[in-house]
């Protein structure tokens, strides 16, 4: 059973930011995504385990 990889484009959709905030969580919050090529590609079981640790959490109020 394989996850199908989804794009920055996706990700951003399925969590409800933007793209711009998925690539500063790429780079600041350590949020998993695989380089594939020159893009970006994410399995959305990995990013949900992400977000329930507390990876998109920036310790400020928003």
């Amino acid at each position: 059973m394989s996850e199908q990889w989804l794009s920055a484009d996706d990700i951003a959709s399925h969590l409800g930011v933007s793209k711009d905030t998925v690539y500063t969580w790429i780079h600041t919050q350590e949020m998993p995504a695989h380089k594939i090529g020159r893009l970006w590609k994410f399995q959305a079981s990995e990013v949900d385990d992400w977000v329930r640790q507390g990876g998109a959490s920036s310790g400020e109020n928003e």
